[in-house]
């Protein structure tokens, strides 16, 4: 190595930033008269991206690495600049260091309170905060649309710019939602995914990425407060069992005092109770009264017919039916002396008391007088 190239050596660039602070988000790397020579070295970190701007002009990206600058890898400043057969000389040119990585706890809240329409209370004022974390996604666009020439932003410098974006669409995001009031205080995550991803598209204009959103308490005018406080209580309990234990300790007063006056109000309690519960299976019985019976879909059965059985010749016969038991009696077999039985009756009877025979028998005429 010639003393000619060893002193040229020594006058290479090295372009690098090392962050120390938590809160810078743009470094503008300074150079006298912004003059880089050529094979300069240029380190991004991770976490870093670094942007070269000519005149004004946005040019050359790099992601993290170790790069030596030459026209092979500065495509657009070498068009910019009318290298054709690449360079010798310094160049002027701007580079610009951008934070990629997480900026946490930044904070957001709403200093007035926001107006939102519910079903059941009207028109309700509610107050509201939480955290968010930010990267910066598209460095070119966010270097043009927020950063501009300053050689050293800080997210503090955008921080009040971002709250107030994010209070307006947190107030559209709460008017749009169709949530119950009680929803606000009760599924603070499904209310924080829900404003993350109307936000989201917002945020990303200025190449920036909301990477987490959290809605971290919800606030509401105290006497709309407790009425949803009690009616959650009130949904949450019996209410069968809360009227009689509410009525087992009033017995329990009325039965430890020993006046007149407490018994006889624990006698009509107990009255009331007795009548309540009459009247509620009154009603019910007039409610299973009244309703429609159902219709039968087949015939009732065939009835059967009726038999008798009988003492012929001092021996059990039968059974049989009417019709044979009137031929029977045309045939001089059966008589109203002969005894009958049939299922039901409690023991032998004459033919002639069994009111169902007496068609059987016929009508006689009495005997003739004087004979």
């Amino acid at each position: 190595m010639g003393l000619f190239d060893k002193i040229r050596g020594e006058f290479i660039d090295i372009i690098e930033w090392t962050d120390d602070s938590n809160d810078t988000l743009v470094y503008r790397f300074d150079r006298y008269q912004n003059e880089i020579k050529n094979g300069a070295k240029l380190t991004v970190r991770e976490g870093q991206v670094a942007v070269f701007i000519n005149e004004g002009q946005i040019a050359d990206v790099f992601q993290p690495g170790m790069y030596e600058l030459t026209t092979a890898n500065l495509p657009i400043l070498s068009t910019l600049k009318g290298w054709k057969y690449g360079f010798n000389s310094p160049f002027k040119a701007e580079v610009y260091f951008v934070s990629t990585r997480n900026i946490t706890a930044q904070k957001w809240g709403t200093k007035n309170p926001i107006t939102i329409s519910d079903s059941r209370f009207g028109m309700l004022e509610i107050r509201s905060f939480g955290t968010y974390v930010i990267r910066v996604k598209d460095a070119p666009i966010f270097i043009k649309e927020i950063v501009g020439t300053d050689g050293h932003f800080t997210t503090e410098e955008i921080a009040e710019q971002l709250k107030s974006l994010i209070v307006t669409r947190f107030s559209d995001a709460a008017a749009e939602s169709d949530f119950p009031i009680e929803a606000f205080a009760k599924n603070l995550n499904e209310l924080s995914t829900f404003v993350h991803q109307v936000i989201g598209p917002e945020f990303e204009k200025y190449g920036i990425e909301v990477t987490s959103f959290l809605v971290e308490n919800v606030s509401m005018p105290e006497d709309i407060k407790k009425e949803i406080f009690e009616l959650s209580r009130l949904n949450a309990i019996d209410l069968n069992k809360l009227a009689q234990m509410k009525a087992a300790k009033a017995m329990e007063k009325a039965a430890e005092n020993e006046s007149g006056t407490a018994g006889a109000g624990m006698g009509m309690g107990m009255g009331f109770a007795m009548a309540n519960q009459m009247g509620q299976s009154f009603a019910s019985g007039q409610q299973q009264s009244n309703a429609p019976q159902p219709k039968s879909s087949t015939p009732p059965p065939i009835p059967t017919a009726v038999t008798f059985f009988a003492v012929i010749n001092g021996q059990q016969a039968g059974p049989f039916d009417i019709n044979t038991l009137k031929n029977m009696v045309a045939q001089k077999q059966i008589t109203k002396e002969v005894l009958v039985w049939k299922e039901g009756m409690a023991s032998w009877i004459k033919a002639g008391q069994v009111q169902e025979l007496n068609s059987i028998f016929g009508s006689t005429p009495p005997p003739i007088p004087g004979t």
